[in-house]
């Protein structure tokens, strides 16, 4: 099913209903008249036909945003003379011409020398692309000091259209929490400043399985586009294993290390590719070389590692605020096992993007490339926490389910290493049975994370890793994951105890809802459970979290609703959780908790 804001596919015809030779015959007086009526992009049939001819983009740059330090006044992106540092953006790895993969989406950035044409004011140009995707992704920045948006329209090789809305944040005042890199200067005619500058990258849907022609920009010309692509579905892959970056940590520094993460699987597949991001970064990151294997015990192996590329390569440079997808590989991956995906860190490290919360001992090698090492000899040291890993994807299957919450959903208070978080026992779930698909299951939990504001600032490094909050890491961390068909959101009970009300928190979570509807996912919502005990957890904050769930039992917005307060709320004091189920802080179920929750799920809602 479509997306229901697309609609059906309309006539074949071109657009305004004119028949092609109708359009032929009055091309000339169509580009007359726009000559005469838009004086505003050009005073010439040749400037109105760039309204109508789609082109690639970068024959209609029509802006200078980047400049030397040198010569910043060669450059005037936002009217008044500043404009982004080519310093700053080769420093993040963002070079002329270099590709840049964000939330699955392969961008260019402009092959312009500094104070040279490099991005278009958006007025209403018809943009040609090629493709069948879910998105397209726009590299956008605003500027007149707020978020721009406007409406455009997309065009298909079977003559139907359909329209987008988007909204580009402002280069020097947007949120950081969504932003694909933040430069630390803004070049000016009279020097420069010490200011965070912001590009980001905006996704809006298309219509799925209907080949892309072109793209009609809004007419907005404080937004300024610099790069546009139709993201591709990926069809013969399902979310195996994912995990949400919750911020940016200082390390180490790992100079010549190698990282062995250990990673649970839901479901297996004959061919396996890697996700890397290196998100929230200034600085990009160097892989070495990278390797996958099924966990014997520990850092060993069972059997060789086989070694993955990346675009033929055997290492790859992850830009700034950037990811890299392994090559596929032919590899059987094990259901509900343990996989280890080591890499060498050639470089200095000194901070990375990190999953706090791994809930899971990973290894850290001694100096030295030991990424192909079968025996656990060179792997001396321990870390609870998963670097720069993201996502490991298998070949075929029905797609997944993706889980967005907090602490709970990510096994706070779960055994170390045992696997038991509640989306873990769901999976294990789905395996044994076959009334519906055997789907992938991805646990988007972040500890400490909220629906409605940030805990992690969303640059820079951070002790406070919580996440950016459901409301900016929506995107990213459900959107654009790989081949997600439906969300769980099990979100609010922080926000609630950090002062937020009911009726902001429903609000947040209806947003969450409508913008999933919009790319066609199913959406489920889970009922909070009770913190009677827990410090802060007043009767205040009781009669918020009911008003929450009532709510979500209510709402015709959810496609349907996991009762999790009523599977383990204890009948002889509803406020508290059964003493079985707690693990002994009064807000965290133990495993058997957990273990309650995933199988308190209706599997035919999934």
């Amino acid at each position: 099913m479509l997306p229901h804001h697309l609609g059906p596919p309309s006539t074949p015809r071109t657009p305004h209903g004119l028949t092609a030779l109708t359009l032929l015959l009055t091309l000339p007086l169509l580009l007359t008249l726009l000559t005469a009526l838009l004086p505003g992009v050009g005073n010439s049939a040749q400037a109105a036909e760039r309204l109508l001819a789609p082109l690639p983009l970068d024959r209609l740059y029509d802006n200078t945003a980047v400049s030397d330090d040198a010569t910043p006044e060669k450059a005037d992106f936002d009217g008044l003379g500043a404009s982004l540092s080519a310093q700053d953006l080769k420093a993040a790895g963002w070079t002329p011409g270099g590709a840049l993969t964000v939330q699955g989406a392969r961008l260019t950035w402009p092959n312009s020398a500094p104070g040279s044409p490099d991005n278009v004011r958006a007025a209403g140009q018809s943009v040609w692309l090629g493709g069948t995707g879910d998105a397209l992704a726009f590299l956008v920045a605003g500027t007149d000091g707020d978020g721009v948006t406007g409406s455009g329209t997309v065009s298909y090789a079977d003559g139907s259209l359909s329209s987008y809305r988007l909204t580009a944040p402002d280069w020097r005042t947007g949120p950081l929490a969504t932003k694909a890199v933040a430069l630390p200067h803004v070049n000016t005619p009279d020097g420069q400043l010490a200011e965070k500058a912001r590009l980001y990258v905006v996704t809006v849907p298309v219509a799925a399985g209907r080949q892309v022609v072109s793209v009609q920009l809004p007419y907005a010309p404080a937004l300024h586009v610099f790069s546009v692509a139709v993201r591709p579905v990926a069809a013969d892959w399902t979310g195996s294993w994912a995990t949400a970056t919750s911020g940016y940590q200082a390390v180490g520094p790992w100079t010549d290390r190698t990282l062995r993460l250990v990673v649970h699987t839901s479901v297996g597949g004959p061919r396996v590719r890697l996700r890397f991001d290196n998100t929230f970064a200034g600085a990009p990151v160097r892989i070495g070389r990278a390797t996958v294997a099924v966990q014997d015990s520990g850092a060993a192996a069972r059997g060789g590692p086989v070694p993955v590329t990346f675009g033929g390569a055997s290492a790859a440079v992850l830009p700034a605020g950037t990811q890299a997808y392994s090559d596929p590989l032919a590899f059987q991956v094990p259901a509900d096992a343990n996989l280890l995906v080591s890499f060498h860190l050639p470089g200095t490290v000194s901070a990375v993007p990190v999953h706090r919360l791994a809930v899971q001992r990973s290894y850290v090698s001694e100096p030295g490339d030991h990424s192909a090492d079968g025996p656990a000899t060179a792997y001396t040291s321990t870390i609870t926490n998963w670097p720069l890993l993201t996502g490991v994807d298998v070949g075929g299957g029905p797609g997944s389910v993706v889980m967005l919450g907090d602490s709970i959903t990510d096994g706070d208070r779960s055994t170390v290493g045992a696997n038991r978080r509640w989306p873990d026992v769901l999976a294990t779930r789905l395996l044994a049975q076959s009334a519906v698909p055997r789907y992938g299951v991805l646990n988007q939990g972040v500890s400490a994370n909220r629906v409605l504001s940030d805990r992690y600032p969303g640059d820079g490094v951070s002790a406070d890793l919580g996440g950016v909050s459901a409301l900016n890491r929506l995107d990213r961390d459900v959107l654009a994951q790989t081949s997600v068909r439906t969300a769980v959101v099990f979100q609010g009970i922080n926000d609630l105890l950090s002062g937020a009300s009911a009726d902001e928190v429903v609000a947040g979570l209806r947003q969450l809802a409508d913008r999933a509807h919009e790319r066609g996912l199913r959406v489920l919502a889970a009922t909070l459970l009770p913190c009677g005990g827990v410090a802060g957890c007043t009767a205040a904050v009781e009669a918020e979290r009911a008003e929450v769930n009532a709510y979500i039992r209510d709402a015709s917005v959810f496609d349907g609703v996991l009762d999790f307060d009523a599977a383990l709320r204890d009948p002889a004091q509803p406020t508290r959780m059964r003493p079985e189920y707690d693990s002994g802080d009064h807000l965290h179920p133990g495993d058997a908790g957990l273990a309650e929750l995933a199988e308190s799920v209706d599997l035919a809602l999934l």
